[in-house]
């Protein structure tokens, strides 16, 4: 079969153990070339000064609780396309989301015939949207934290690998729109072009970057003056920790968004904001 990989086993233990990582070995980066025409913008918007600084937000598995969905879509179109195992490719595009499914494609299957790859691109795009994004909703907290962001004279933006167009529709179906200046999709690069650009228009303050996956926390490592922060993750046999988020360079990270806006209060008021803050830890009754 084309490129087919095996991952790690997932982390399934409890926090601290030395379980490996979810990882797909060969899946080293997320800015490996993909062959795709960028819609550039004409004419590029203008640098502006913000009050204070930027958050940009990841979409699928950040904004929206869809990862579960959308991870299951793969794996079925793994299996019907390539053979993998519906198990095996779930866990093989969980292990490689923060980029353009694309991208992962040329990771994954990387002897695959690139008209082949595509094909599965094309149509898992149009599946996610009547399948996954029909029934996204976003995580419950996010609405009330997006509206303390906005307060606090935060700028809050939009970076996914999912086409902009759809990821407009159904933030707008949410009714999240409103809260967003920009939003930048698969169509206009890779998350780091993405983090690149508004480094280019919001010139001289902090850039907060909110993902939920490695790759959005190497994209952020690889922009001068971004800072990364991220939501872990609860998928059936598959789970990134604060922990695992935060040895991968997130400076918070926690299952919930709820406390984002006190993060970021700490984080800006550091003289040197550190690579990683503990969550507090919540009672539980």
């Amino acid at each position: 079969m084309p490129g087919r990989i095996r991952a790690e086993e997932p982390r399934n233990g409890p926090p601290g153990t030395e379980t490996p990582l979810p990882m797909v070995p060969t899946a080293t980066s997320q800015f490996a070339e993909i062959s795709r025409g960028l819609i550039q913008e004409q004419p590029p918007p203008e640098p502006k000064q913000l009050e204070r600084g930027a958050v940009i937000f990841d979409v699928d598995g950040t904004l929206l609780d869809d990862m579960g969905p959308i991870s299951e879509l793969a794996g079925k179109l793994l299996f019907e396309t390539f053979g993998t195992p519906e198990a095996e490719g779930r866990q093989h595009y969980l292990a490689t989301t923060g980029m353009p499914f694309e991208a992962q494609l040329s990771q994954l299957y990387h002897d695959a015939p690139e008209d082949e790859r595509r094909s599965v691109a094309r149509t898992f795009h149009m599946r996610k949207v009547s399948e996954a994004y029909a029934i996204a909703k976003p995580f419950p907290e996010m609405p009330r934290t997006l509206k303390r962001l906005a307060a606090a004279r935060w700028t809050l933006s939009v970076s996914t690998g999912a086409e902009r167009e759809m990821a407009d529709l159904v933030l707008e179906r949410e009714g999240l729109r409103y809260w967003f200046e920009d939003v930048l999709g698969s169509g206009q690069g890779t998350k780091r072009e993405h983090l690149a650009e508004y480094r280019r228009r919001y010139p001289g303050v902090p850039l907060i970057l909110v993902g939920d996956s490695r790759f959005d926390l190497e994209a952020a490592q690889s922009v001068d003056g971004v800072i990364a922060v991220a939501r872990a993750t609860r998928l059936q046999n598959w789970t990134l920790s604060p922990d695992d988020l935060k040895r991968w360079g997130a400076a918070w990270a926690d299952y919930s968004l709820a406390e984002l806006p006190e993060a970021l209060e700490r984080i800006v008021r550091s003289p040197t904001p550190a690579r990683s803050e503990v969550p507090r830890r919540r009672k539980t009754r």
